[in-house]
C-alpha cells in the first residue's frame, strides 16, 4: 500500500458519510491508476464483481452445491459487497453522479410506491 494509499485508508472510519467515501474511493482509484478506465470496462468489472458476490452467496448462505475445486476461489461475502461498493462508486464518479443524492431522490420515489 502506497503512503498516500495508507493515509486515505487511515482516515477513513465510521464518521465519514457517504459523500465521503465516494471521494475515498475516486482518490485511490486515481491512485491506483482506473481513473481513466472506460466506463464499459468499469460497467464490466461491477457485473464481475456482482456475479462473484452470487458466488459467495451461494458458497456460505445456501446448501447449493459448488465446485470443489474452485470452492477457495470465491472471497467471503462480506469482502465482495465491499468490492460491489467501490466500482459502483467508481461508476457513479466516472458519470458524475453523487450517490447520496441518487439514493435519496430514488427513496423520495420509492417511498410513494405502494409494496406487496
Amino acid at each position: 500500500m502506497s503512503n498516500n494509499q495508507l493515509e486515505l485508508w487511515n482516515n477513513l472510519n465510521e464518521k465519514n458519510n457517504l459523500r465521503e467515501v465516494q471521494g475515498y474511493i475516486r482518490n485511490v482509484i486515481k491512485i491506483r491508476g482506473f481513473e481513466n478506465q472506460e466506463i464499459e470496462k468499469t460497467m464490466l468489472l461491477l457485473l464481475e464483481e456482482v456475479g462473484e458476490l452470487a458466488k459467495a452467496i451461494r458458497k456460505n448462505a445456501t446448501d447449493m452445491s459448488i465446485d470443489n475445486n474452485k470452492i477457495n476461489n470465491y472471497d467471503t461475502i462480506e469482502s465482495e459487497i465491499a468490492d460491489v461498493f467501490i466500482v459502483l462508486n467508481s461508476v457513479c464518479n466516472k458519470l458524475g453522479i453523487d450517490l447520496y443524492n441518487a439514493l435519496k431522490d430514488k427513496e423520495e420515489e420509492n417511498i410513494k410506491r405502494i409494496w406487496k
